[in-house]
This record gives C-alpha cells, sequence and structure tokens, in this order.
C-alpha cells in the first residue's frame, strides 16, 4: 500500500526490512521495490557459531506415546553434547513442558553415577529459597530445585520473570519451553532440543506440523557467539518425517502469500479509504501485493484449476497470463459479492463518459462498511451484528451472548480436554449455558465463560484460562463499541445503551447486579452496609456528598492508608454537569444553511435564540438540541479500574444519547471527548424534526449521557415538546 501511495504521489518512500531466514528473498525485495544493491540475503554458513544439526526419527504412531519416547533420547543428547552449559529443550505445548520436565528430574535422580542438582551447581540454597517462595506455580519450584525451568504463557508473569532471571544467571542450565519463545525473548543455549514438531490445531481438532520457519528459529537459538566456537541441534521428528526435515531444513519453502484468504476486509478498507473506487481499480490494488508477485511465480499454490492446467499453461505464456486474469477477476468478484452481502459496500449504476466510453460501476462504502474498517473487524462480524441487532432490542445478557458468537472470538483455542473443564466451570458461573446454541468445545462458550468470571469476580479453573482471559478482554473493547455505532445505524436505544452497560462492566470486573459502589477499592459487603446507613446507595450519591472525608472516615477499613487511597479514587471521579438548549431552525437560503453547519461543528455563529419551558413548537419543524457538558471538579485525567484486568492507564469519553424510551428509537449518538479540568465544557449538536402529523401533541424525547468507561455514572435527562400550530414557544425575555 505504502508504495502505490508512493508511485501516486511521485515521493520516494525508504523501506527497510529485517528477516528471519527465508528462501525467496528476492521476491520479498522485489515487492518492496529494493534493487539487487540494497539486498542482503546471508547464507547459513555466515553464522557466528557453527552448529552441527542431528536430526532423530521415532516411529511411534500418536503423538503422546511419541512424545514420552522422546524424553530419554532428550536426558541422552543433554548429557553427551552440553552437560555443564545451557540447554533449550522446546515442546509443542504447556502440558508438555511439566511432563517433560518430570521426566528428566526422574532420570537424574535415578542416576547413581551423576549429582542430581548439577544442572544448579551454581545456586546457593538462599537463592533457592528465596525464589521457591516467590513462585506461584508448584510444579516450578521443585524443578528450579534441580536446575530444570519451565516457560510457557500459562505461568503467571512473576514466574516467568523468575525462570528468565534464573537461565540468564546460569543459576539453572535447562529451560524447557513452547515455540512461542523462540520468537520471544532472546535466550541463547548451547545446545537446543527441538522434541516434536507437531502441535495441536484446536480449530482443525488435530495434530499439524510447525512450519519450517518456526523450527529453523528454534534451531537457530544454539550457539552463544560470547562463549562458544560450535553450537548443537537435536531435532526429533515423527520417521515417515525424517527425510523431510534433512531435505528442507536447509532448502525450505519459499515464503507464500495468505492475503487473497482475507482480502475481502483489505478490499474493504480501501473501499473507506477510497483508494478503491471500482472493480478496475482492485485488480490494480492487488497487483502491488506480494499475493500477486507469488501468483504469477507459483500458481497452482493459489489456484486448483490452473494446477490443473499447469503443465498446457507453461508451453503457451498467451493462456497463462489468460488464466492469471481470470483466477484475479474471479476473486475480485468474489471479495464484492461478499462484502454486498454484508452490506458493507453499496455499487453504482454504470454511467457513460462524455466522449462515449463505458465507464466500470462506483463501489462506494455504507456505514456498516466504515465501522468495520475504523473498529478493523472482519465483513463477517459487522453483518453478524447488523442482522441481530435490526430484529429486537437486546437486553444485558443477550448483549453479552451477541458479543460472544461474534467471529472475532473464532481464534480463542480449547485445548484437549477443556470441554471438560469448561463444563464443570460453567455450574460456577451465574447465566446459564444454551446448550441448543452453544457447546462446551465452542471458542465462543469459552469466551462467554471467561467474561462471567470477569464480570462476576470467579476465579479461573487454570491458568490458562487466565491468559485466554486477556485476549478476550483486549478485543472486548473495540468490539462493543462497534456494536454501539451499529446500534445507533439501526435505531436501537436499549440495545444501544445495554452495550455501553456491558462496556462499562468490563472496564470495571462488575455486573448490573451489583451496587455502582462495589467498583471502588477496599469496599465489601460490610463497607456497603455501612455506606447504606449513612444514606449512600450509589456512586454519584457519595461523589455528590460535600463531606465525603467525613463519610469515608467513619468506614471501619482494614488495609492500611485504604481512607486515604478511597477518598483519592471518589474525588478523582468525573462530576459531571449537563445543560441543554432548544432552538428552532428555520434557513431560508444557502448561507443560514452554511451557518447551521458551521454550528454543528463547534464554530462560533450568530445562533438562534434558545427555547424556553414548556417548549411549544409548530408542526414538522426542524429542530436543534445543544447538550453543555463541563465538569464540576478536577477528576483524574485517566481512567484507573479499581478492581479489573485493565490496569493500563486509559483516556474515557462519554457517550451522548438522544432518543425515544418509550418506542425504543434512538435518534442519534455522539461521543464527546472532555478535557481533565474544571469549567472547560464541550457540546453535543443534534438535529431532528418535530413530528408533523397532529396539532398539539406531545412527545418526549430524553439525553441519556453514559460514561464510556466508569460505571454507575450515567444520567438521564426528558424533554417534554409539543407541537401548536401557533409561533412556538418564545425566547426568554431580553433576548
Amino acid at each position: 500500500r505504502m508504495r502505490y501511495i508512493s508511485v501516486s504521489l511521485d515521493y520516494r518512500i525508504r523501506f527497510c526490512g529485517l528477516s528471519t531466514a527465508l528462501a525467496n528473498a528476492h521476491d520479498i525485495a522485489d515487492w518492496l521495490g529494493i534493487g539487487v544493491v540494497g539486498l542482503y540475503n546471508f547464507p547459513p554458513s555466515v553464522r557466528p557459531v557453527p552448529m552441527t544439526v542431528h536430526i532423530q526419527g521415532y516411529p511411534e504412531k500418536h503423538y503422546c506415546p511419541r512424545m514420552a519416547t522422546m524424553n530419554k533420547p532428550t536426558f541422552h543428547a543433554i548429557q553427551n553434547h552440553s552437560p555443564e552449559k545451557p540447554v533449550l529443550v522446546f515442546v509443542a505445548s504447556r502440558r508438555q513442558t511439566r511432563l517433560t520436565a518430570q521426566d528428566l528430574l526422574g532420570f537424574i535422580k535415578s542416576d547413581s553415577c551423576e549429582d542430581p542438582k548439577m544442572w544448579a551447581k551454581n545456586m546457593d540454597p538462599n537463592t533457592l529459597l528465596y525464589h521457591q517462595a516467590r513462585c506461584q506455580d508448584p510444579y516450578l519450584k521443585e524443578f528450579i530445585e534441580f536446575g530444570i525451568g519451565i516457560h510457557h504463557a500459562g505461568l503467571t508473569a512473576r514466574d516467568r520473570e523468575i525462570v528468565e532471571a534464573l537461565y540468564l544467571e546460569q543459576k539453572i542450565m535447562v529451560l524447557i519451553a513452547t515455540s512461542t519463545l523462540a520468537w520471544g525473548v532472546n535466550f541463547p543455549a548451547h545446545l537446543v532440543v527441538v522434541k516434536g514438531t507437531e502441535f495441536f490445531d484446536p480449530q482443525l481438532k488435530r495434530y499439524v506440523d510447525f512450519p519450517i520457519t518456526d523450527v529453523l528459529q528454534m534451531m537457530g537459538r544454539a550457539g552463544r557467539p560470547q562463549f562458544d566456537d560450535h553450537a548443537v541441534s537435536v531435532v526429533m521428528v515423527h520417521e515417515p518425517k525424517k527425510n523431510f526435515y534433512r531435505r528442507f531444513l536447509y532448502e525450505p519453502f519459499p515464503v507464500e502469500s495468505s492475503l487473497h484468504e482475507q482480502l475481502t476486509d483489505h478490499i474493504n478498507a480501501e473501499i473507506c479509504a477510497k483508494t478503491i473506487t471500482n472493480k478496475d481499480e482492485a485488480v490494480d490494488y492487488v497487483t502491488w501485493t506480494y499475493f500477486f508477485r507469488r501468483l504469477t511465480a507459483n500458481p497452482a499454490y493459489y489456484d486448483q484449476f490452473i494446477a490443473a492446467l499447469e503443465d498446457e499453461s507453461d508451453a503457451n505464456p498467451e493462456k497463462f497470463r489468460s488464466m492469471l486474469s481470470d483466477y484475479l477477476d474471479r476473486l475480485i468478484n468474489k471479495c464484492f459479492d461478499e462484502l454486498l452481502r454484508s452490506s458493507c459496500i453499496e455499487i453504482g449504476e454504470q454511467e457513460v463518459s462524455a466522449d462515449g466510453e463505458v465507464l466500470p460501476p462506483k463501489v462506494t462504502s455504507t456505514a456498516i462498511g466504515k465501522i468495520a474498517s475504523l473498529y478493523y473487524l472482519g465483513h463477517r462480524t459487522v453483518a453478524q451484528f447488523s442482522r441481530t441487532l435490526s430484529r429486537e432490542p437486546l437486553n444485558f445478557v443477550a448483549a453479552t451472548r451477541v458479543l460472544c458468537e461474534c467471529p472475532q472470538y473464532e481464534e480463542v483455542p480449547v485445548r484437549h480436554n477443556e470441554d471438560k473443564l469448561c463444563a464443570e466451570w460453567a455450574e460456577k458461573l451465574p447465566i446459564e449455558i444454551d446448550l441448543a446454541q452453544q457447546a462446551y468445545d465452542s471458542p465462543h462458550t469459552k469466551a462467554f465463560l471467561l467474561l462471567q468470571a470477569h464480570m462476576w469476580g470467579v476465579k479461573v479453573p487454570i491458568a490458562d484460562f487466565q491468559t485466554d482471559m486477556k485476549s478476550v478482554l483486549d478485543q472486548s473493547i473495540r468490539i462493543i463499541q462497534s456494536m454501539v455505532d451499529i446500534a445507533a445505524y439501526e435505531a436501537q436505544l436499549k440495545s444501544a445503551m445495554n452495550m455501553i452497560m456491558l462496556l462499562q462492566c468490563i472496564h470495571q470486573a462488575t455486573h448490573p447486579w451489583r451496587s455502582s459502589l462495589r467498583t471502588l477499592p477496599h469496599i465489601s459487603d460490610t463497607i456497603e452496609q455501612e455506606l447504606y446507613n449513612q444514606g449512600i446507595t450509589s456512586l454519584p450519591e457519595l461523589i455528590e456528598r460535600q463531606d465525603v472525608n467525613r463519610v469515608i472516615g467513619k468506614l471501619h477499613l482494614s488495609a492500611p492508608n485504604a481512607h486515604k487511597e478511597l477518598i483519592r479514587r471518589v474525588k478523582g471521579l468525573p462530576l459531571l454537569r449537563v445543560s441543554f438548549e432548544l432552538r428552532i431552525v428555520e434557513p431560508s437560503d444557502e448561507e443560514e444553511a452554511k451557518d447551521l453547519q458551521e454550528l454543528a461543528e463547534g464554530r462560533n455563529v450568530d445562533k438562534p435564540p434558545p427555547l424556553t419551558q414548556p417548549y411549544n413548537v409548530p408542526p414538522g419543524c426542524d429542530l436543534e438540541l445543544t447538550v453543555n457538558l463541563k465538569y464540576g471538579n478536577v477528576p483524574e485525567k485517566y481512567f484507573m479500574a479499581a478492581k479489573s484486568e485493565f490496569t493500563k492507564k486509559k483516556t474515557f469519553s462519554w457517550w451522548v444519547l438522544l432518543g425515544d424510551l418509550e418506542v425504543d428509537e434512538l435518534v442519534d449518538v455522539k461521543r464527546v471527548m472532555m478535557p481533565a479540568k474544571r469549567g472547560f465544557d464541550r457540546r453535543a449538536v443534534f438535529s431532528f424534526n418535530s413530528p408533523g402529523e397532529e396539532d398539539g401533541e406531545t412527545f418526549k424525547l430524553s439525553v441519556i449521557v453514559c460514561s464510556d468507561s466508569y460505571y454507575g455514572l450515567d444520567q438521564q435527562y426528558d424533554i417534554d415538546i409539543t407541537t401548536t400550530a401557533g409561533d412556538g414557544g418564545a425566547p426568554p425575555e431580553g433576548e
């Protein structure tokens, strides 16, 4: 995309790319526009530390017995190649790190010729006791005593830091880790053992091979330039694949593109950016991609039809080009069809230019398509939300279910036997699983359970779920924000309000059936009852009290400095003041219409005088409601949750909704960012029409102001407007 922009604007952009081992570096250089002079591709012979690779095959058919068979050869490899130097053992899963460590521990204890603590010679007893006291994982406490560490995403951050520090200081000599460590922290070793080259794919529900690049990356950890003059890598594989790895470890497959699998969402983003306005421009866009370069070099990888006729096309270049053109045409048509079905784009009629040339139909983005692009969501996700929200209003529980059923959560891992764990855990959670639509081995069901556990404060059954919860929560914010926008597009007021409440509850780790006071630190059931006894039942009642110091001072808080922290938190909450003005707008010419547009954008122009209550307006007239927001205190600049996974600072904003609660119609929604200063105000301007059917009809609109982060601080103001045949409500005297 950057090269496309560079050529279009005739402005040169410099690219600098770094990569792991590649078999087709020239293709990537060509894609980046790098010539022969700028490409540096190094062969394995230039490694600063030469490496010897041993490939061992194991015949066991089933995965778990094969992994168990590899444990003793792993122990012998350590004894033979690196008895006194650091060793990295890569395994496929978190469970395998523990099983491998337990077997190595058993081997070293049963070997009478060896010191059981030979891998922990550099760690004195006091250091060992100190780190064991800090470890939370019970297995890790035992392993580090014998110089063995385990490292995977299921450990707590502190446990991982302990293992990393001990390994870098060579207090432990053997580190057993999952493959993700090869791409993360730089932990070189003298010996690397790749114990198995398969992992379980929860979506396919079977074991699949690691990419060759992952295996190369793991092997690349062998060798410490500061300490070693040679390195050793042992790769343990299934016997039928031994020859494959022997051949392709140093002659790997070329890097292929996956863009064709995600092209629809990329095309949607470019249509929103107006980079693509018709089908021809979409084809031109694809020709700038790495996918197009690999398509021309290896078309059989991307299209089965071309693969079937590959031999024939080699003899006829014209036919080959025609086949590529047909494939691209089918691919772009497929993308456009999917976006049309998802209501993300609209395609206009064909037009004829002044000189008689037939122009391709224009493609424009819809509101749904823009929402998908803005929040980095797939077209299937926004289409699913649009269909659901157009049917009926959603309550809080239904909104949570819709969130968890979206395609964005298809990647949540459901590991081996976790479906049984989820079934047991679901019985401890308040919202029941609908077994007619949800299965315990579904990633969507797991996401639903994790969100419940977060909001109700239920402990997760295993550490792996904590990692999965972080992934679910990180995605939930932008997904819910998109749901609010889609609800506004569908004019669903109650659905939008419940989704905003869901967002608040996720931010603050609470739920609607709990008092808003519980979002504060140090508030337990007993302290909540003490506040009730003082006449305070909600968070707004507490922050509005002038004697908040005295109120909190009476509470029996046990933690040291708890009173100070609670007072600071309460005084740092935003004290929002809301006022509004209603005007009749009667633009008589283009100049007045321009003034009204500038007024809506917040510029200073001459405003029509505001009406006074009761609001009487002519039927069918244009009305404008200006909602003014300002703080009555100086709130904290950043939102910080007291009891939530969201420990990072973030700015917060306010949603202002205008709608009719009686008929559940949302007129419009605005999002307002407020400066954290007293007296500075912001405005949200709404334009709408009064009903034109009946004279003397009274309708009620509600202005609802909601925080995007704080639970319990929402405000609602009802406005009664009556249509009269007279001149409408008069402005105040003197105006």
